[in-house]
C-alpha cells in the first residue's frame, strides 16, 4: 500500500519531477508539498514522540537537537512509514524522479529515524558522512519529512541549502513538505536559531539513501562550514574539532572499529 500522495506516481507527474530534481542549485533537490496522505501525515505528528522521550540529544558547539530511530517504541503509524520508505517500491518511485540507479536502503539509526528541536535548537551547515561506515555503501540522498503544521518562518528553524559561500535557499519547514537532495561535498546545509514558543517544536523524519562506493571515494564523517558571521572563537574552535574528529574516524573505519563511528 502506497503512502505517498496518489498524485505523485502519475507518469507526467513524475517527469515534471525529475526536471526539477535534476535543475535544482545549488545541488540538486527537489520539495513536494502534501508529499504523504493528509490521514498518514496528521497521525504521525498526532503520534510523534515528545522531545524529552527522544533517545539522544545532541547539545554542542555546532548543534542543538534530539534525535531517535528506536521504531519499535513508536507508534504503528511511525513504523509503517518507515517500512515503506526501505521498500522496493519506494526505492523505485524515488529511482525515478532523480535518474539515480541503484539505490538502496539500510535498516539502522544512520540510515532513518527521527529528529527534534525546540526553542534555541539549530544545526549549523554542513555535509554528512559519505560512507555508510558499516555497510560501505556512498550515502547519496537525503530525504526530510517535516511534521509541524502552522511553523512561521519568524520562528527561524528553516532548512538552508548552501553554497561554500553563501545560502541560496530556505526552505519553511512546513506540515507534510518532503525535502529531497543528493549528497556530495558541496551539499552544504542545515538550519538556523529556533526562536518558537515553548509548546511548538520542529519535527521531522529522515531517511537516506545508498548506492555502491567508487573506490575513489575517502571516508569523512560530517565536515561544519565556517560561516562568515561566526565568531574567531567559534572559527577556531570548529576548525580544530572538525580536524581532530575526522582524522580519528578516518582511521576508525580503516581498522574497521565500527561501534566507534555509530
Amino acid at each position: 500500500m502506497s503512502l505517498i500522495n496518489s498524485q505523485l506516481t502519475a507518469d507526467d507527474k513524475i517527469l515534471d519531477l525529475f526536471d526539477t530534481f535534476n535543475n535544482a542549485v545549488p545541488f540538486k533537490h527537489i520539495i513536494i508539498d502534501n508529499f504523504l496522505d493528509e490521514d498518514v501525515a496528521r497521525k504521525i505528528d498526532a503520534s510523534f514522540p515528545p522531545m524529552n522521550k527522544m533517545k539522544t540529544i545532541y547539545k554542542g558547539l555546532n548543534e542543538n537537537k534530539a534525535e531517535d530511530s528506536t521504531f519499535e517504541n513508536f507508534s504503528e503509524v511511525i513504523q509503517n512509514l518507515n517500512t515503506y520508505c526501505n521498500s522496493n517500491h519506494f526505492i523505485e518511485w524515488i529511482t525515478s524522479i532523480t535518474g539515480i540507479a541503484d539505490l538502496q536502503s539500510i535498516s539502522d539509526r544512520l540510515a532513518s529515524g527521527l529528529h527534534q528541536g525546540g526553542n534555541k535548537s539549530f544545526l549549523d551547515i554542513h555535509i554528512d558522512y559519505n560512507i555508510h561506515p558499516i555497510k560501505k555503501l556512498q550515502r547519496k540522498l537525503n530525504m526530510i519529512i517535516f511534521f509541524n503544521d502552522g511553523w512561521k518562518s519568524s520562528w527561524g528553524g528553516l532548512l538552508e541549502l548552501w553554497s561554500k559561500e553563501k545560502c541560496l535557499e530556505k526552505i519553511i519547514p512546513s506540515f507534510n513538505r518532503m525535502v529531497l537532495f543528493e549528497c556530495n561535498e558541496m551539499s552544504y546545509h542545515g538550519y538556523d536559531v529556533i526562536t518558537c514558543p515553548p509548546t511548538t517544536t520542529r519535527k521531522s523524519y529522515y531517511h537516506y539513501f545508498f548506492c555502491t562506493a567508487p573506490k575513489s571515494l575517502s571516508f569523512h564523517d560530517t565536515v561544519f562550514l565556517l560561516k562568515p558571521n561566526d565568531s574567531l572563537k567559534k572559527k577556531i574552535l570548529t576548525s580544530g574539532k572538525e580536524f581532530l574528529k575526522n582524522k580519528i574516524k578516518y582511521v576508525f573505519f580503516k581498522i574497521g572499529f565500527n561501534r566507534y563511528l555509530k
